[in-house]
């Protein structure tokens, strides 16, 4: 089925989709839920933090990265679990990987959050003495 949408009409329906797809990651993935709430609060301290604009680029990208990469485990396990609820291998495996890049996507931004800065100070030595 070929969609013949173009222009402003596709792009519309495009962000629509896109807010469906947000709408259930809140409502059916727990995870999803405790992350994005993790998320805001990430972001509006990046905001006041004192670092250059670098450093706030990197500390609020490394946290949509997590956003964005269970968002797409979310999406491997949906399909997985709708093609059918029996036990495969290969199933298990997509699911894990799916899980293991959630986890490295949760590293990178401990790595981005903990890093020395200037004066080997980390942004979470910075935060904790008000700066």
């Amino acid at each position: 089925m070929a969609n013949n949408t173009t222009g402003l009409t596709r792009i519309i329906k495009a962000a629509g989709y896109s807010w469906k797809g947000f709408r259930a990651a809140w409502v059916n993935e727990a995870a999803f839920r405790q992350e994005g709430v993790a998320a805001i609060i990430a972001v509006i301290v990046a905001c006041f933090l004192d670092v250059d604009a670098i450093t706030r680029v990197l500390l609020i990208g490394s946290v949509l990265l997590v956003m964005i990469v269970e968002i797409l485990n979310s999406a491997i396990e949906a399909v997985v679990d709708r093609i059918g609820s029996d036990f495969h291998e290969l199933s298990g495996r997509a699911k894990d990987m799916g899980s293991a890049a959630v986890l490295l996507a949760i590293y990178t931004h401990s790595i981005t959050v903990y890093t020395p800065r200037g004066r080997n100070e980390s942004v979470n030595d910075q935060a904790a003495r008000g700066v």
